[in-house]
């Protein structure tokens, strides 16, 4: 169970890098690309990652 916190957080804190990437322009290809809603929403998303991580790491299950 453990591990699987621990993906989890790691895939919802690479999709908020991602965003904020878009967001940025430095990844092309997409309706987001220079967006500057989407770069907030991205740390938004890459904060609640760490927090899963902290989550994840502090779970004894």
């Amino acid at each position: 169970m453990r591990l699987m916190r621990f993906v989890l957080a790691l895939i919802v804190l690479a999709i908020g890098l991602l965003w904020s990437l878009q967001g940025l322009g430095l990844v092309r290809g997409s309706f987001m690309t220079g967006q500057t809603h989407w770069l907030y929403i991205g740390i938004l998303t890459m904060l609640v990652g760490l927090l899963g991580l902290g989550w994840a790491s502090r779970s004894r299950i």
